[in-house]
């Protein structure tokens, strides 16, 4: 007993230094250069909350691990977010209670960011503060004593540059001192933290912030020709809070082109142009992308079939393992892409004003501003939109958003749109398909905003909340984005996609490997005059029509008859669960297309018109039944990628689960509607 007890006091724990400070205050440029980038991205227990944590280089020879938690405002949490980040500093679940809290503090926005620090030290932290951003203030004529702001709020003050690494010898040194000096394992009671912001200890510490600022504060040009420091002059440039006028904007700069870029009209028309730009690059430029990757898993996969043989472990490996990574890493080039144009638009400034633009008519069905991005980016994929919804800081916004994101017509249904309308409308009046795939598009819009809209209702009069939405956004300073550091960010988000949603992904898409291979009943097929290429793919068809799944396709028929599908189109259906293109494909299976390259969507529309309901001599593709499966695809949700990161992004099976039935319930409800209400007006 003794040993043990003298063990457990002699065991070292590693000190902690938690990184804490306001959006855009360059917290993270700061940890960035800590930590080497050699840091892992973790989520706190129990939540979808991120931190990341790395040990302090080597090279500044100080044993600590470091924190990087989301940005906060002030220690009263607006968000269920905010609230598990907060009470983290008190005690992290997994490393403690910080010895050392270094704050990083915007020294070109004072008057909002000293509040965060005085809590702080307020609370019985021990802090650091780390000025950053004083290249603005400098731009600005003005400068900042860092002494004389140690000795008001009775902490150690260093200026620093998160870029250049100025400042960051001088960081480290107070830190050795303070962690060498800190009383290892204190607790920091959770009493001591403020849990509302009353108004007038609120006007009362903004009172003690300016006459802090005032006194920091000096004019570069009047230190330098020995005039007399002018603080009205000061305060007028620089942003002040208090109960006696209102805040300017902290620049000229970001005020002119805030003139033009918030403009009632000039604003939404460069918000548009902004978007579609945006758009654009996902959808267009990562195309070829995705194509090499397609090429690259494809050509894996016919090595594997080369190699192993038409056996089953031989498809294991090529359709079920690498296939199904491939359609984990198909999506990452629309992710790179979607994650690093919106942190280049969030570090310049615009992205805060975007969310502006757009929040007024977003707010009338419980979202806000931040909602609109990942909405727009569901058009290109809803995996990495879904993702994109990290961004909304309240959490019932946040899932509200992630809940409609599905509904936003992907590209993936893209192939699936230009069969049904190809089938529909005649190949010489092309201009008759543009204008049905765009009311495809303006359906699903206004679709998912109606659902929004009632689910928010639902939702709120089972919560009791008010259901009006919150939206408070701090419009930064414009300035060049950290292109490093956005890079870095942009790869850690990719990461994350392929570590946490990629093997649930995989699991699902052997499930379905395994139900579309066995029981592998192939039949004698007459291979007389067929290429090994209409052999293999006759073999393929068969095994389909005889597998677990075209069981599933019959058990189901019942439910498909009503809706004039049979077992064939139910098939397809199920194989869409692993990518919704995939229903192309598996028709051509099914039907027993042979015919590859240009040839073989006019096989499969040719195959389509001459398919009759089995046993009958009743037409299975109508204009009616067409139109139906078009209404079909639109709402339901058959992406095993979609329904994984919604269960990663969410941490429950919860809201996939919602999801899945009650999209695919509506989905049938209003096939239904469609293929039987055109077929009473004689459309059939």
């Amino acid at each position: 007993m003794h040993t043990d007890q003298k063990i457990k006091k002699t065991k070292k724990r590693t000190p902690l230094i938690s990184l804490v400070g306001q959006p855009n205050s360059g917290k993270t440029t700061l940890f960035n250069f800590l930590s080497g980038k050699n840091y892992k991205t973790v989520n706190y227990p129990g939540s979808t909350v991120e931190y990341s944590i790395s040990k302090i280089l080597s090279k500044y020879s100080i044993d600590a691990n470091i924190l990087d938690s989301p940005g906060i405002i002030s220690l009263v949490p607006a968000s269920p977010d905010e609230k598990i980040s907060i009470s983290s500093l008190h005690s992290h679940p997994e490393f403690g209670t910080p010895d050392l809290i270094i704050v990083t503090v915007d020294s070109s926005q004072l008057s909002r960011h000293l509040l965060l620090v005085k809590q702080l030290i307020d609370s019985g932290f021990n802090v650091i503060v780390a000025l950053t951003m004083k290249d603005i203030l400098h731009k600005k004529g003005f400068d900042i004593s860092e002494k004389r702001l140690g000795e008001m709020l009775g902490c150690i003050v260093v200026s620093v540059d998160g870029k250049t690494g100025k400042g960051i010898d001088n960081l480290l040194k107070q830190v050795n001192d303070n962690i060498g000096n800190a009383k290892i394992g204190r607790e920091i009671s959770l009493q001591r933290l403020p849990h509302n912001l009353r108004k007038e200890s609120l006007l009362e510490s903004y009172r003690e912030i300016e006459s802090i600022e005032k006194e920091v504060l000096y004019s570069k040009s009047s230190l330098l020709n020995n005039e007399p420091v002018n603080l009205a002059k000061i305060n007028e440039q620089l942003v002040v809070l208090n109960p006696g006028r209102t805040q300017n904007l902290p620049d000229a700069q970001s005020m002119k082109l805030d003139r033009i870029l918030l403009h009632k009209y000039w604003g939404l028309a460069m918000f548009a142009i902004v978007m579609t730009i945006t758009f654009t690059f996902i959808f267009w430029l990562a195309s070829p992308l995705m194509d090499i990757v397609n090429e690259g898993f494809t050509f894996a996969s016919d090595i594997a079939v080369s190699l192993m043989g038409d056996t089953w472990y031989g498809n294991l490996i090529s359709e079920g393992i690498i296939s199904g990574v491939g359609s984990v890493l198909v999506f990452l080039p629309q992710i790179v892409l979607l994650f690093l144009i919106l942190g280049l638009l969030e570090d310049s400034g615009y992205l805060a004003r975007g969310a502006m633009i757009v929040d007024k008519p977003l707010s009338k069905i419980g979202l806000n501003g931040k909602s609109f991005v990942p909405m727009l980016s569901g058009f290109a994929c809803a995996i990495p939109a879904i993702m994109a919804t990290r961004t909304i800081t309240n959490k019932r916004e946040r899932f509200l958003t992630i809940f409609i994101v599905p509904l936003m017509s992907c590209s993936a249904r893209l192939p699936v749109y230009a069969l049904l309308i190809a089938f529909l409308f005649p190949p010489e009046s092309p201009w008759l398909g543009g204008i049905a795939l765009t009311a495809i598009y303006i359906f699903s819009i206004a679709s998912s905003l109606i659902i929004a809209s009632i689910v928010n209702k639902f939702s709120t009069k089972l919560s009791g909340d008010s259901g009006h939405s919150s939206f408070i956004l701090e419009l930064p300073a414009y300035r060049k984005p950290k292109f490093n550091v956005v890079v870095m960010k942009t790869l850690d988000n990719a990461m994350q996609y392929v570590k946490k949603a990629g093997p649930i992904i995989l699991y699902l898409s052997i499930i379905l490997w395994f139900l579309t291979y066995f029981p592998n009943h192939s039949p004698g097929i007459d291979t007389t005059g067929k290429s090994d290429s209409e052999i293999a793919e006759l073999t393929n068809s068969e095994r389909i029509a005889t597998s677990y799944a075209s069981e599933l396709g019959k058990f189901i028929e019942p439910a498909l008859k009503p809706i004039g599908m049979d077992w064939r189109v139910g098939v397809s259906l199920i194989a869409t669960l692993a990518a919704r293109e995939v229903f192309v494909s598996s028709l051509a299976l099914t039907f027993k297309v042979t015919e590859s390259g240009e040839d073989i969507q006019n096989s499969i529309l040719n195959s389509m018109r001459n398919a009759t309901i089995e046993g009958t001599d009743q037409k299975l593709f109508t204009t009616a039944t067409s139109a139906g499966l078009i209404i079909f695809f639109v709402f339901a949700m058959q992406c095993i990628s979609t329904i994984a990161i919604v269960r990663k992004e969410t941490g429950s099976w919860k809201m996939p689960v919602i999801q899945l039935v009650m999209f695919t319930g509506i989905a049938y409800v209003l096939t239904f509607i469609t293929v039987n209400g055109l077929r009473l007006l004689g459309v059939n």
